[in-house]
């Protein structure tokens, strides 16, 4: 899994600059731990893998603008969430969530052949922002990054973040939790 592959136009909710900004703080956070190219990602819980993990090497530049480690975390978090999100839920980021909803972004595609009432009931509810008929929402995903933890934070991260995702249960759509810890580097993944 390369961090570069967020350099396209092809995921609906990030645009190219957007996923290059990411990108660039996921490097970042890995330089800190320090990584090197080719580092082994766990991930582990809806799904159990493991991937190789490329990203575009971090600049002086680019340590000097990430260096907010809570900002650089949260972003490098959300590089490899969607990448995840694509490889294991099948779907991609298409939406960014607005604050309050407990969530950081919507998940869909763009098979509309086969749609739920909850599913329907999403895109329709969100289509001012989707701006797209042929996007349908799916699910709901939160990330969350740590730069260094172990096991028992990652856990405690993971619930902390489920019990967020509460708050748009309403919408009936899959919730998947993203807990990225950049010093194995590890990825907890949940689904509910």
């Amino acid at each position: 899994m390369n961090l570069n592959e967020l350099d396209t136009d092809d995921i609906p909710g990030i645009t190219r600059e957007k996923g290059n900004e990411l990108a660039q703080a996921g490097a970042v956070c890995l330089e800190w731990q320090p990584h090197q190219q080719g580092v082994s990602l766990a991930v582990r819980g809806h799904v159990r893998r493991t991937y190789e993990l490329y990203w575009p090497p971090a600049t002086h530049q680019a340590r000097r603008t990430w260096n907010d480690p809570e900002e650089a975390v949260e972003d490098g978090a959300a590089a490899i969430a969607a990448l995840l999100a694509i490889r294991e839920s099948g779907y991609s980021v298409i939406l960014r969530s607005r604050k309050s909803t407990g969530i950081d972004y919507w998940l869909g595609d763009k098979d509309i052949s086969n749609v739920s009432e909850a599913e329907r009931a999403a895109t329709i509810a969100l289509r001012e922002a989707l701006q797209d008929d042929d996007l349908v929402i799916r699910g709901r995903m939160e990330v969350s990054g740590i730069l260094s933890g172990n096991d028992s934070r990652v856990r405690a991260r993971v619930r902390l973040k489920l019990k967020q995702t509460n708050r748009s249960d309403d919408w009936e759509l899959p919730a998947y939790v993203f807990v990225v810890e950049f010093g194995r580097p590890l990825a907890e993944v949940r689904r509910k």
